[in-house]
């Protein structure tokens, strides 16, 4: 047993028990009878699990968990959700657990990991990047919410693992460094699942439907040691995926920075790509410079597998194959973004290959560019995606008609604009690349929010209906919108759109 000297003993009979109960985390590892004693070095003052102002002090600055968010921000997101379940009940006394699960390893083969990525939400609340871990918050009896007490189940310290795998933080690393006011083993878990499951008046906030992103066992430990007790005893059980939505959709300023950043990468990414770009160029090589050109601007990794769709297979939305060569007079549709500490960008643009766009290109690009622009200046407060996109759909439907694509009798255009633009104007942006897709289109634009609008025009080859000079053309406008108090901030303007930047950096013009 791990002895307190006496001078410690009589400064915690003076303090706060949340102050003892840090103390006996911090020195007394009880899982596993690991000692940590005074004359350890502190938990920040070591390698943990992930970069640290000690460690990594050209990204962190002091009293930062991750760049650019701070202790103080990542406590301030938690009380926003307990004040948030507080109002969801009508401030009813109850006995309220929230679960958040880390991500888990995901393996491509025997020992062979796919890049560790955390999951949204897990990371949204306290900012620990490492894998198997939990995150409980519950209320304190007696206290109102947003007051409440925050645990996580880490990994413990293992000298054999980190040998092969790096640092971990430990319990103590995630009690100093994270700040959270308990921490325990992961093998504990199970134990205290059971334990919250007796308690009564009892009301779990789980996200038992969604296992996307989530570490597999631990959710069968939630739904078997939790979730089917608190189910058999009639016990309130709620999904957090809707109200931690609403909460990420706002984002803060901290995160906006991080976010302008991001999409400032992506942005000068592209530019380096176009000029990069020539006939007969493998849509894989513009895949690999797009990652390049981001990783060497401090980007983690791409946002997610990008389409660079070169001819006619641009017509394929989602097309990843990314492996055939683009010809001559063919254009290049490239949906790319990167992710810069947990943050996303997504931008797509368009362009000649050979850096020229012809007549029937430039005709096609110019009516998908100009109702794009149109569709930003609506990003407004108080407008909604869902308006946006309507208008969209009149807008792109004119420009049909006037090309010739469309009949210039048919009075139902929008129906006929769905046909070549088959997609919404666009989605919520931030942590994922689809952020908070809990948050409707429906809802009205706020200040903080971030959107994407991307109206396009696909006309696949075998369109027999369209004008022959079209076909084979696909096109897609893609910039990031921060909704202000004022104008909305286009994030992505210095990524070349119009033709004539794209061709005077291409060298053509």
């Amino acid at each position: 047993m791990k002895l307190i000297p006496i001078q410690d003993g009589y400064r915690l009979l003076r303090k706060p028990l949340m102050t003892i109960r840090r103390y006996f985390s911090k020195h007394v590892d009880g899982a596993v009878g690991s000692l940590q004693t005074k004359t350890s070095p502190s938990a920040v003052e070591r390698c943990l699990g992930q970069p640290s102002p000690y460690t990594h002090t050209h990204l962190l600055k002091p009293g930062e968990i991750t760049p650019g968010i701070s202790q103080d921000e990542y406590r301030d997101r938690r009380n926003q959700l307990m004040a948030a379940i507080n109002r969801s009940v009508s401030g009813r006394s109850s006995n309220h657990v929230v679960v958040v699960l880390s991500s888990g390893t995901m393996y491509m083969a025997d020992d062979v990991p796919y890049p560790f990525r955390q999951n949204s939400n897990f990371l949204y609340l306290c900012g620990f990047q490492e894998p198997d871990s939990v995150l409980v918050l519950e209320n304190i009896h007696g206290r109102d919410l947003p007051e409440h007490k925050s645990t996580l189940f880490v990994r413990n310290r293992d000298p054999d693992r980190e040998l092969w795998d790096g640092p971990r933080s430990g319990i103590d690393g995630a009690l100093e460094y994270i700040g959270v006011d308990e921490a325990y083993p992961v093998g504990a878990l199970s134990e205290a699942l059971h334990k919250y499951s007796l308690r009564d008046n009892l009301v779990v906030w789980y996200d038992f439907f969604r296992t996307t992103g989530v570490h597999d066992a631990f959710h069968q430990d939630v739904l078997s040691h939790l979730i089917i007790p608190c189910r058999s005893k009639g016990s309130m059980i709620n999904i957090i995926e809707q109200t931690m939505h609403s909460i990420r959709v706002m984002k803060s300023a901290a995160e906006c920075r991080l976010m302008r950043k991001s999409v400032s990468i992506a942005s000068q990414a592209f530019a380096e790509v176009m000029k990069f770009s020539r006939p007969g160029i493998n849509e894989s090589t513009l895949y690999a410079k797009m990652d390049f050109e981001c990783r060497i601007r401090d980007a983690e990794f791409l946002a997610y597998p990008p389409v660079v769709a070169g001819g006619d297979r641009a017509n394929t939305l989602h097309y990843i194959a990314n492996n055939q060569l683009i010809h001559d007079g063919e254009m290049v549709l490239m949906d790319a973004g990167c992710e810069y500490h947990g943050y996303a960008s997504d931008i797509t643009r368009t362009w000649p290959v050979n850096g020229k766009f012809s007549d029937a290109q430039a005709e096609l690009y110019g009516a998908v560019l100009d109702v794009q622009e149109a569709c930003i200046d609506r990003c407004n407060i108080g407008v909604t995606l869902d308006q946006i996109y309507s208008f969209m759909l009149t807008e792109l439907g004119k420009r049909l008609q006037h090309l010739g694509i469309v009949s210039p009798k048919l009075s139902n255009i929008d129906k006929a604009a769905t046909r070549y633009c088959p997609h919404h104007i666009g989605h919520y942006l931030g942590m994922d690349v689809h952020d908070t897709p809990r948050v409707s289109r429906s809802d009205q634009l706020q200040p903080g929010m971030i959107v994407t609008i991307e109206p396009g025009l696909y006309i696949p080859v075998t369109d027999l209906s369209a004008p022959a000079k079209y076909r084979g053309i696909g096109i897609r406008i893609e910039d990031n919108i921060l909704i202000t108090d004022e104008e909305p901030q286009n994030l992505s303007q210095e990524c070349p759109k119009k033709m004539g930047e794209i061709e005077a950096i291409m060298g053509t013009l």
